[in-house]
Parts: structure tokens; sequence; C-alpha cells
């Protein structure tokens, strides 16, 4: 079966492996769509800190099911999408449901090889029907559920007001669930066409591009008190940095990126606001329910968030395009 490997930042290869061999609790799937992710991004410029080479990427997929244990809830024949946290289920985490950040997840295409393939074993666990969405949208209910988890962790409320700063697909993905909890919200990046995208496919009402004079239009757009939420979608040090100043006094602030450095702030200006600050990692089975219920009312664009496709067997050449800001990319999906 082909298989793409990143070997190296900056390699990719394409291979002829054997096809994996099912477990008693696994099932067997031929993959068929791939969501291209920022953490893929990551991997392949070498960003990624919780992962260590070679590496076969890819954790936001769909496909159908070719073999399943006995007795299982799935069929062969059966579309599918898979949850990619492998978790325990033992750890003090996964005790309280917070499998998201199970204490020894596995993530696929990141602690273990994922979904460039055509074919992959997986507990069936973690393996769900795909009722109601078609295979791209079962390929992209993961990136969109890390931002719909992200929103539940910050409590959003109708009438708050939100700024998600980062408008790649996970800030976007923020931005949908914020708006249909009813907050308003405003978007801040560097790339003008991010922020265009944003106001015309997710109907955002305010964008800001970061410059000179970001900070005086998004006091304008508070009447100087800020907002009542901030996530940071990122993945800048810098940025994760300089967004606690956008988080109105009694706010919380929410970090959906993840970098390899540390993270630091003015703890009179903290304590002052009594910030409230918060992680959000991945998402749980409730948040993949809400992404679907969302797909089968119509509520997502995601015709419109899929800017670009390739095939599998084109990855190894063609990867390195979708890091071009001039290709417009917003969500890659690969074709198996």
């Amino acid at each position: 079966m082909l298989t793409v490997i990143c070997e190296t930042p900056g390699t990719l290869r394409a291979e002829d492996r054997s096809m994996p061999l099912r477990g008693e609790d696994e099932v067997l799937l031929r993959v068929k769509r791939v969501g291209v992710c920022g953490t893929d991004l990551h991997i392949f410029t070498g960003k990624q800190p919780f992962l260590s080479y070679p590496r076969v990427m890819g954790h936001e997929l769909s496909g159908i099911v070719e073999q399943a244990p006995a007795g299982s809830h799935l069929a062969a024949g059966d579309t599918v999408y898979v949850m990619p946290y492998l978790s325990c289920g033992k750890c003090v985490a996964c005790r309280q449901g917070k499998t998201n950040c199970c204490v020894n997840i596995q993530v696929l295409g990141v602690h273990r090889d994922g979904a460039f393939t055509e074919y992959l074993t997986v507990p069936q666990a973690f393996v769900h029907k795909a009722e109601g969405v078609t295979l791209d949208q079962a390929a992209m209910v993961e990136f969109l559920a890390i931002g719909a988890h992200a929103v539940r962790r910050g409590q959003v409320q109708a009438g708050q007001r939100v700024l998600v700063v980062g408008a790649g697909p996970i800030g976007m993905a923020a931005m949908i669930f914020a708006q249909l909890r009813g907050a308003v919200v405003t978007a801040l990046d560097t790339r003008r066409d991010r922020l265009d995208f944003c106001a015309k496919q997710l109907a955002i009402p305010a964008v800001v591009q970061i410059g000179p004079d970001d900070e005086t239009q998004l006091s304008a757009l508070t009447q100087g008190e800020f907002f009542d939420v901030v996530f940071d979608a990122t993945g800048n040090p810098q940025a994760m940095e300089r967004g606690f100043q956008f988080v109105a006094h009694a706010g919380t602030y929410v970090l959906i990126s993840v970098v390899g450095a540390s993270i630091t702030f003015s703890d009179p200006e903290f304590h002052k606001r009594e910030t409230t600050l918060l992680g959000s990692r991945n998402a749980t089975t409730e948040d993949f329910e809400t992404v679907l219920q969302a797909m089968r009312a119509g509520k997502i664009p995601d015709a419109a968030l899929n800017t670009h496709r390739l095939a599998l067997a084109d990855v190894p050449t063609g990867f390195q395009k979708l890091l071009d800001p001039t290709q417009g990319v917003v969500k890659a999906i690969v074709e198996c």
C-alpha cells in the first residue's frame, strides 16, 4: 500500500508498505480522505514539540471499514471518522472524562503513524460511524472539534465580545462555534486574505489586521473595554504573550496554541483583571458530536473551508505548496 513518510523536517518520501494486520480489538480502515492540519505543517517544518522522526503524518481522517471485530458496533462498508487521540482510559485525566489530555495519549500522526497511507488499523473505541455527513465532511470534523472544545472551555455566552487571534483553520473553527453560541466575534491576523475570507465566508462582523494601530482598533470596537474571551490560535509565542493585553477585566484567555517555549505575562495586570487563563488541548467525544450536529444542520461552511485537494501520491511533491501564503490555503484534503 502507498504510504507517505516525513523522514526529517522538509523531507517527504513515498514507499510501498505491507498491509497492516488488524489486532483483536482493532478496525482495519481503507483511508479515503485526510485533512492537512497545522500540526502536519509544523511536523514538516520541524516545529512540532511532541514528535520524533520519521513519522507518517495525518490525523484528520475519514474512511471505509474493511474489517471489524466480531460483535463490533461497526461492519465492513461503514463510512467512519476517527477520533485520533488514543487515550488510555485509566489515568487521572481519563477518569474525569478528560480524555483529550490523557497522561498516556497517543495521537495518530504525532506519537504514532497516521493516515497518509491507504490502510490503517485503529482501536475500535476511536472509530465512529459518520452518519449524515460526507467523506469530506467527516475528514473535517476533528479540526472543527478543536475549536468547539476551546469555545466550550472558554464558556462563551451569547452577547459576549470574543477575539480570536490567528485566522488559520483552528482559529476559524473557534470563530464558527463562538458565533453559534451568539457571541460577537472579532478576528485578528497578519494576513489580509485570511481576514477577508473570515468576513466573507464566516460572516465575522469585525476583522483587524495586525499593525501599528491594531490595539487602537480593538479598543474602539469594545469602547475601550477589550474582550470577554480571547482565543490564541497563532502558534507564536510573542503573539500568545501579547494576547493578555486584549483580555477585559474579569475576562478569560484561552490558549489553543502549543509551542515549544515558555510563555510569560505581567503578574500585576493578570491579577488586576482577575484573568482566567486556560489551556485547550484536542477535543472530546462531546465536542465531536457538537460539530456533527452543526454539520447536519448546515451550519458549517465546510465546502468553502476546503480550498485545496491533492492525491496521496502527489503529497511528496505538492505538500510544500500548502505552506505558500500566496496559494490561499485554508483546509487542504488529501484523497486516498
